[in-house]
């Protein structure tokens, strides 16, 4: 080759890198310039966030917030859903799981799916988003079934499944096809991946909680992972069935909670859930691999990579209660690539992304060991020495902690002193004080995360509740079938007196045929409404039997001749019930605080700020600073900002992220117990949320709203 040829070839050499280059910086700042201004997944993006870094609205003038527009759903009651916004499209789901497409400016209507189908007895979490050119795709769940929509239309598109939507358990066993499966929290995408949180029974034949992966386009099964695990597999060791039958009693062990996927290295990190049978574990003794664990496995073929289980042997039914966090965190000078986890307990537990090791020391301490027959407590359980729990532990709790807005301190103390507040004593005949409570201390509306700083935001309740079993007389033989099927199925919700626990949001069924007609309760029994998981297993002479004994139409004397015999999977121990610790206002007999809010420097594993979190009306002006019960996640922002509803008192408020000052605050027509959603428009930066109340005893709503700064 003659010099000049050389040298032209050298030279295009360098201009073809110096472009390739170009390419690619333009590229990432780009994609640096949209990271996190969208909010098309889940929480806001992959790796669960909660942040943005949109700064129009700020400190300044975040006090000058106005409704920028609402919309008033056909249905009213509870919404969790945290909604998406996709290009200038919102979307969201109702209390009745109707999907909604509305216009992100104005708040219109574009579209509804599900108007003309039957109002399903559930909540969602929100909906999750695909695209692949000008394939857009919305995908929602109802009951057993996960449907793909035509984003822009809201029609189900035909060629996903079977004819638009798919049933979650055609990744499970043939025993589990007809038990009772749904999903509350959206499904985290992949490439052309779904994998698909669940939500079972947790009771006796529940499912097992299977991790399963479908394909966006056709609905076929991808990849399963077996919590757990058959015979033979890795962590089979750690379950001591001693039959065939226990081990088909048992099952659970589900991710219910969502997920969290690290896009550059295809890891994706699911919480998994307790075992059941709950409360009871002399079925399935050993420390239960995976249940209780955050599996860390490769998106794209659900391979194992490592895990950490945060509760042995689960017998409180410590389920991790949100999506993990990934963030980068700083050691010695150092960014290490990590994921935390917030757990029912209080607890943060940090972990190198890629290897699982803890980036703080955990240590296993000894735990008491149980007093019920047949059940074999896990020696110790693992604690987090950083950060410190950001919920008061039972232990904590002495006589001077009643609260001083009790009338029946007297009453409150002989319970207090009548229960074991041991941390983490095991079930029994005698009452457990049980602090933080069955719903935890975080909850699902999940932690907020500034995923470069290393610092999470976490609301948290503090209400304690009273744990205690009874011995199993549930299918006596005596009984008639009705009402056998009563204590069989719900009288631990609903009480043998069937006067349910109004305070922890289990209602009477007294007087029931007043409100709600056979085929209502029906359904509800068959797909669960609320709190309550459905119960498709019961045979249809169980559940005629049923409603006759809910009706008052049975003779409590009379033997159906088609009764059923005592059962093999009866276990010897019962729960008896749900049953937060209140005083005689209905308020929480413990001191404040009862809600808090706290801000975490996961470098140090130091607190930044904590407070009190709501207020209680009920106290007037003595309840201002008590903090409250909340559910529902808070919304971050780069420029110092912190967006939460969540509070029972129904109020929305922005906080300082630095300081945790309060800097605006507004009265919601009804309580939002969901996670905002952060977005912009035209230039327009805005901040929804819904609305919808229902729980905690508070007023029923149905609107989304909306919020920004009138810059006409």
């Amino acid at each position: 080759m003659s010099l000049k040829a050389f040298r032209f070839h050298y030279f295009g050499f360098l201009l073809c890198c110096c472009f390739l280059l170009s390419c690619e910086s333009s590229q990432k700042k780009e994609e640096n310039e949209k990271a996190y201004t969208t909010w098309s997944n889940y929480l806001g993006d992959s790796g669960r966030s909660h942040y943005s870094t949109l700064s129009q609205i700020n400190k300044e003038n975040v006090k000058d917030l106005k409704v920028a527009w609402s919309y008033k759903a056909k249905d009213w009651g509870q919404m969790q859903m945290n909604p998406l916004v996709v290009d200038s499209i919102l979307y969201g789901v109702t209390a009745a799981l109707r999907v909604v497409a509305l216009n992100a400016e104005t708040g219109s209507e574009i579209w509804q799916f599900g108007d003309s189908v039957q109002v399903w007895h559930s909540t969602s979490r929100g909906l999750s988003y695909w695209e692949k050119e000008n394939d857009k795709r919305i995908f929602c769940t109802r009951g057993p079934h996960l449907f793909a929509l035509n984003a822009l239309t809201g029609n189900p598109i035909t060629s996903f499944g079977n004819n638009g939507k798919i049933d979650l358990r055609s990744g499970m066993s043939e025993s589990s096809k007809d038990k009772f499966v749904i999903s509350n929290t959206p499904g985290t995408i992949y490439k052309d991946l779904i994998v698909m949180p669940l939500r079972v029974s947790e009771d006796v034949g529940a499912p097992p909680g299977n991790i399963m992966a479908f394909n966006v386009i056709s609905g076929n099964v991808e990849w399963v992972f077996k919590t757990i695990p058959d015979a033979g597999e890795k962590g089979s060791e750690t379950w001591e069935f001693k039959s065939e039958v226990e081990r088909e009693m048992t099952g659970a062990a589900n991710n219910w909670s969502g997920m969290a996927v690290d896009e550059k290295s295809g890891i994706i990190y699911v919480p998994t859930g307790s075992a059941a049978p709950d409360f009871y574990g002399g079925i399935r003794k050993g420390s239960n691999l995976y249940s209780n664990s955050l599996l860390a496995l490769k998106a794209e073929t659900g391979e194992y990579i490592w895990h950490f289980q945060f509760t042995h042997h689960d017998l409180w039914d410590r389920d991790p209660p949100a999506p993990p966090n990934l963030l980068m965190i700083e050691r010695d000078g150092e960014k290490i690539p990590a994921v935390a986890q917030v757990t029912k307990q209080g607890f943060v537990y940090l972990f190198n992304r890629a290897n699982g090791e803890p980036l703080f020391d955990i240590k296993e301490i000894p735990m008491p060991a149980s007093t019920l027959n047949g059940e074999s407590a896990w020696p110790t359980q693992p604690f987090p020495v950083k950060p410190k729990p950001f919920a008061r532990q039972s232990t904590e709790i002495t006589e001077n902690d009643i609260s001083p807005f009790a009338k029946n301190k007297d009453s409150l103390l002989q319970i207090l002193k009548k229960s074991d507040a041991r941390i983490n004593a095991p079930p029994a005949l005698d009452p457990v004080f049980l602090l933080p409570g069955y719903d935890g201390a975080a909850e699902w509306g999940g932690t907020a995360a500034d995923p470069n700083d290393g610092i999470i935001y976490v609301n948290s309740n503090e209400m304690a509740w009273v744990l205690q079993m009874n011995k199993n007389d549930s299918i006596a033989p005596d009984r008639p079938l009705g009402e056998r099927t009563y204590f069989k199925y719900c009288v631990t919700c609903h009480q043998e007196n069937r006067e349910g626990l109004a305070a922890s949001g289990f209602p009477s069924l007294i007087g029931i045929k007043n409100r709600l007609k056979k085929d209502e309760i029906s359904t509800i029994i068959a797909q669960g409404k609320g709190m309550m998981t459905g119960f498709p297993q019961i045979k249809k002479d169980e559940k005629d039997a049923l409603l006759k004994f809910l009706f008052n139409e049975a003779d409590k004397q009379e033997v159906a001749a088609t009764d059923y015999p005592p059962t093999s999977h009866a276990l010897p121990y019962k729960h008896a019930g749900y049953n937060k610790f209140l005083d005689s206002n209905g308020l929480p007999a413990i001191s404040p605080p009862w809600g808090t809010l706290h801000a975490i420097d996961l470098n140090s594993g130091e607190y930044i700020w904590s407070k009190p979190f709501g207020n209680t009306p009920e106290l007037e002006g003595q309840g201002i600073g008590t903090g409250t019960e909340n559910y529902g996640g808070p919304v971050v922002t780069e420029n110092g900002l912190l967006f939460i509803g969540a509070t029972r008192d129904g109020f929305f408020r922005v906080f300082d992220k630095h300081s945790g000052a309060v800097l605006w605050e507004y009265k919601l027509p009804a309580a939002a117990f969901a996670t905002p959603a952060m977005y912009e428009v035209k230039g327009k930066q805005y901040i929804a949320i819904a609305c919808g109340g229902e729980k905690l005893g508070t007023e029923k709503g149905n609107q989304i709203i909306a919020f920004s700064l009138d810059t006409n």
